[in-house]
């Protein structure tokens, strides 16, 4: 095991690993044990009733958070023509197609979200392998392979998150920063938990929602009460 540094160890003092707290209050204790220079993000790992082994118990989707992430996202948009422009005029910060494409193969990756139209997906469809496994390939679920695009440009700008549960069915998802008021980060929370429960596959059986941990980038997990979500 890692050994842990003086400052965590002494963060940790301060409350009860064990404990499930109310949401306000856990996200004060995640607010108050952030112990370095930076802005850190808050983290929100929710741990779901499902086996994602089973194509219908797959929980994956996007959720645009009210109150943002406080990331500054850097947009690429694959398109041409007129999409092109109306991309730009929405604010992308890179837009084209084969010129992007031979920069990626080339090893650029100076972009946080990927979006393209429909009709130019079989050129951007090669790139699979390099955008694939970093989680930036367009998507038709996640909204980012569609011809509107100056809605999705304006829905990721505005702090809209993509998720998908992992192998042991935890979904994990940035829900804001440390700087940012508690309420603001409860109710980013509740929203991404809601939409959660929208998506709950119908083939999930028992216990759905089984728990709701919130951390800061260096800090501990902070266990929630669900109930006080919900």
């Amino acid at each position: 095991m890692a050994k842990r540094g003086k400052k965590y160890l002494q963060a940790i003092e301060q409350y009860d690993k064990h404990k499930l707290y109310p949401l306000e209050e856990a996200i004060e204790l995640v607010k108050k044990m952030s112990y370095v220079k930076f802005d850190e993000t808050v983290d929100a790992a929710v741990k779901l009733g499902v086996n994602p082994k089973y194509a219908d118990q797959m929980v994956r989707g996007s959720v645009v958070l009210p109150h943002g992430t406080g990331k500054k996202v850097k947009v690429l948009v694959f398109a041409k023509g007129e999409k092109e422009k109306e991309a730009k005029e929405a604010g992308a910060d890179y837009v084209g197609l084969d010129e992007y494409v031979e920069k990626i193969k080339n090893g650029w990756l100076d972009f946080d979200k990927v979006v393209a139209t429909p009709d130019v997906m079989n050129v951007v469809g090669k790139l699979g392998k390099i955008l694939g496994p970093r989680g930036l390939m367009p998507n038709p679920k996640l909204g980012t392979v569609t011809f509107d695009v100056a809605n999705a440009i304006k829905e990721i700008k505005a702090g809209k998150v993509d998720f998908k549960v992992d192998k042991a069915g935890i979904v994990h998802a940035p829900v804001g920063k440390v700087s940012f008021e508690t309420e603001k980060l409860a109710e980013n929370v509740r929203t991404l938990i809601n939409e959660l429960l929208r998506l709950k596959p119908a083939s999930a059986k028992g216990t759905y929602l089984k728990s709701l941990t919130l951390s800061s980038t260096m800090g501990p997990g902070v266990k929630v009460d669900l109930k006080t979500v919900v």
